[in-house]
């Protein structure tokens, strides 16, 4: 099951940053691209039971899909692919390349502060995985 190792990686990562910032997490977003086989659904329940009796019981996982991108070899736009349609939406054109699908990414911790109450506090960008 990809979903569980998948979910067993963001657990990790995220409570060693929680461990650095002597914060409780509340909510993490991450990312993928359409090729990769993620199932939200599992992945969600594997997350929530593994999180189970640590720092990140209770925490809103959100996951994102990033579409396909191509880039036209007509006049280099780049665009989103869509399957039922695969010509260029600028010229038309069905020649094109695809582009490399977007990786498996933690984007972003959400904080609750822990230690003196001050506040949340967010880590964006963590491209940890």
């Amino acid at each position: 099951m990809h979903e569980a190792t998948v979910a067993q990686s963001l657990i990790e990562v995220i409570l060693q940053e929680a461990e650095q910032r002597h914060a409780k997490p509340v909510r993490a977003k991450m990312s993928c691209g359409e090729l990769n086989k993620i199932n939200d659904e599992v992945l969600s329940f594997a997350f929530e039971a593994i999180a189970k009796d640590t720092l990140c019981e209770a925490m809103v996982l959100q996951i994102e899909h990033k579409p396909l991108q191509a880039r036209c070899r007509t006049c280099g736009q780049v665009f989103a692919v869509d399957i039922s349609n695969t010509r260029c939406p600028g010229c038309g054109a069905g020649d094109f390349e695809l582009l490399p699908d977007a990786p498996l990414v933690l984007d972003e911790i959400e904080f609750e502060r822990t230690d003196d109450g001050q506040g949340e506090c967010r880590q964006e960008d963590s491209e940890r995985q």
